[in-house]
């Protein structure tokens, strides 16, 4: 697998606050939304800010000490962002944790309030667990095999009694089997809470990724939904449990092209961190595109998405396309060229699922054929590295996310 850019620097972490930050929605992500705040406002790290209309008791916090610069919301109080200004030596909102040690209730009543609650993600669809959901299995991900990507072992090494107080959280969250998935045994070894699994997994991309782990262990089904959270939010939610405070940052690294960056580098930053502002003092002269995510599966943003733990930038392409509108019109109606099966395509799904069956299923939106082979496992990010090594028309990532959306709406369970 190629790497983009130069190999990450082994020093720990600096720290890097960006004087702007932003809460918004994930990727595919609709969030109606009550204001808490308003604009001007100077609010603390960790207070809520935005409450769920439709989920009333989960609640967006603030990354950073700051004061509110704009809301910008789409009709039907649809969340476009919240943007808020940094300011040196602010607050830090302080939650009462005290009951949650012991009760389960309360334990998910102030994981939902801190915004916590959001670091986990359902699959089947991919979407943030209902307040009252039961999954089957819990998959925290120690590992991440994307090129470039933060390795989450060093951090667990720094913050292995945070990390062994999340894990016990999550085993009193439900009776869910819990699976921690890390590149090899030495990662972690800690001494593990009963009911977790130690899963050892290939350090090669795709292996690292949690619908192929999900695959390979618990598949999952609509009436038995399967959570995956990184290892690194496991540890914020131990550290969360003893102080009351959410944790401020988390550790991000920035690569991208040679011509584009002079380094790559580990930072520490906050949450919805400014994506310009965190990549600034790296980048080479010229236009440049700065992607939340990594060159495979990330998008070009403003602010750091949920989940992301990258930042990738590339070299943007200024040359003019010349192509006469005939060609480009032909272009666009042309029929679909087939995937060719090879040992790349297979590659790219790490050898767990059927490549060439699942492509056939994808492209003919068989749902029958899709949850036969395993498809409920699978979100967007499963299928990147495929469309980098099939060059694929329409994405595989695209049609995954449109088969998803069907069999969800179907099952009416958005």
């Amino acid at each position: 697998m190629p790497r983009v850019g130069s190999s990450l620097t082994p020093e720990a972490p600096a720290l890097h606050i960006t004087d702007e930050a932003a809460i918004t929605p994930a990727h595919g992500e609709e969030l109606r939304v009550e204001a808490l705040v308003s604009d001007g406002e100077s609010v603390a790290q960790g207070q809520p800010l935005l409450r769920l209309r439709a989920m009333p008791d989960m609640y967006l916090t603030a990354p950073m000490a700051g004061r509110v610069a704009k809301i910008e919301l789409r009709p039907g109080h649809r969340l476009s962002q919240m943007v808020l200004f940094h300011e040196a030596g602010g607050d830090r909102y302080a939650y009462d944790v005290s009951l949650a040690g012991a009760d389960a209730d309360e334990l998910r009543r102030v994981l939902q309030m801190s915004g916590l609650w959001r670091q986990f993600r359902s699959r089947p669809f991919g979407r943030v667990p209902k307040p009252g959901a039961i999954p089957a299995a819990i998959f925290v991900i120690a590992t991440d095999s994307r090129p470039d990507a933060p390795d989450p072992a060093p951090q667990l090494t720094h913050r292995e009694a945070e990390f062994s107080r999340g894990l016990d959280a999550l085993a009193r969250l439900s009776e869910a089997r819990i699976f921690l998935c890390q590149a090899e045994a030495s990662s972690y070894t800690g001494a593990l809470p009963a009911g977790v699994s130690r899963v050892i997994t290939g350090k090669v991309h795709p292996n690292g990724l949690s619908g192929l782990m999900i695959h390979r262990h618990m598949p999952a089904r609509v009436e038995a939904p399967v959570w995956d959270i990184h290892a690194e939010d496991v540890a914020d939610i131990g550290s969360f449990l003893e102080t009351g405070y959410v944790p401020a940052t988390r550790v991000v690294s920035i690569s991208g092209s040679g011509d584009a960056l002079r380094e790559a580098k580990l930072v520490q930053c906050q949450p919805g961190a400014d994506l310009r502002g965190l990549s600034q003092p790296l980048l080479r002269p010229g236009p440049h595109v700065v992607v939340s995510g990594s060159f495979l599966d990330g998008r070009p943003a403003h602010w750091l998405s949920l989940r992301d733990r990258q930042v990738t930038v590339l070299t943007r392409d200024t040359a003019t396309n010349n192509r006469h509108w005939f060609n480009e019109a032909l272009d666009h109606v042309s029929r679909r060229a087939p995937i060719i099966p090879t040992a790349a395509l297979d590659l790219a799904f790490g050898g767990v699922l059927p490549a060439a069956a699942l492509v056939r299923v994808l492209a003919s939106g068989d749902v029958e054929g899709f949850t036969r082979l395993g498809g409920l496992s699978l979100l967007e990010e499963d299928l990147a590295l495929a469309d980098y090594a099939t060059g694929a028309r329409p994405r595989l990532m695209t049609q995954v996310r449109a088969i998803l959306d069907r069999i969800e709406e179907e099952e009416g369970v958005a």
